[in-house]
């Protein structure tokens, strides 16, 4: 699936992921500094990614984690520092939200909130429960 948006095209193909973009990106996140590029690498394997592009230049990326029916998990969201404020993340949410419709939508985030309730997150401290690896 491709969409243009004010110039940037949001595409789901994992060939035109820039490897050493996305890891200079999680390398810069809170979430994924520590995460090996071997990890990163499977982890885009087993994964539906999105990509943000201006050109060549990969500046945008998402992972999906899901079955395909009952529920996704939305992560290792970024956009470049360069590019925020454009809109392109936001759309790259909507995008999202919209192709994964009718499932149960999951992620973690400690400070962008306002941005996910913006597309029907909600905040559910109560339910949720998590097991970290040793």
């Amino acid at each position: 699936m491709e969409h243009n948006y004010e110039g940037f095209l949001i595409s789901d193909d994992k060939a035109l992921l820039k490897i050493d973009a996305i890891c200079g990106f999680l390398s810069r996140s809170y979430w994924a500094n520590q995460r090996p590029v071997e990890t990163i690498l499977k982890s885009i394997a087993n994964s539906e990614c999105f990509g943000i592009y201006d050109g060549d230049r990969q500046v945008g990326f998402a992972r999906i984690v899901t079955d395909g029916a009952t529920v996704y998990y939305l992560c290792d969201v970024y956009v470049d520092e360069a590019y925020r404020g454009t809109g392109v993340g936001k759309k790259l949410i909507e995008i999202i939200t919209e192709h994964y419709e009718g499932m149960l939508g999951l992620l973690g985030t400690r400070d962008a909130h306002g941005l996910y309730e913006k597309y029907g997150f909600t905040r559910n401290a109560e339910r949720f429960m998590l097991r970290k690896p040793r």
